[in-house]
């Protein structure tokens, strides 16, 4: 048996650009992936606290220490620029290693810049 469990999560981080048109997808800033454990094309959930939105896509990788949460794509609907959103990456693990794993949770301060 397989679980789904939370692998990274980034905590306190605002969107600061979306552009429509485009093939979906959250571009974030390379230092805070590799401060989560994301690589690019991994598949991530983004919960929107401003306005309850939700949705699955795959991250891009923006400029590293550039700040950037981008919405691409049908996302940028789903957000606007200002709002606090939640970033979260899951991994199928064994029961076993269910129990044993610890998520990465990177808490950003403002201008979306590392702890």
């Amino acid at each position: 048996m397989l679980r789904t469990m939370c692998k990274s999560k980034i905590r306190g981080a605002t969107i600061t650009a979306t552009t429509l048109y485009y093939e979906g997808s959250i571009g974030i800033d390379r230092k805070i992936m590799d401060a989560a454990d994301i690589l690019p094309w991994e598949r991530v959930q983004v919960v929107n606290l401003n306005n309850g939105a939700r949705l699955l896509t795959y991250v891009i990788e923006e400029k590293a220490g550039s700040g950037t949460i981008c919405l691409k794509g049908p996302a940028a609907r789903l957000g606007q620029v200002g709002d606090e959103i939640i970033i979260i990456s899951y991994v199928a693990v064994t029961d076993e290693e269910a129990h044993e794993l610890k998520p990465t949770v990177v808490s950003l301060k403002p201008q979306n810049r590392l702890a």
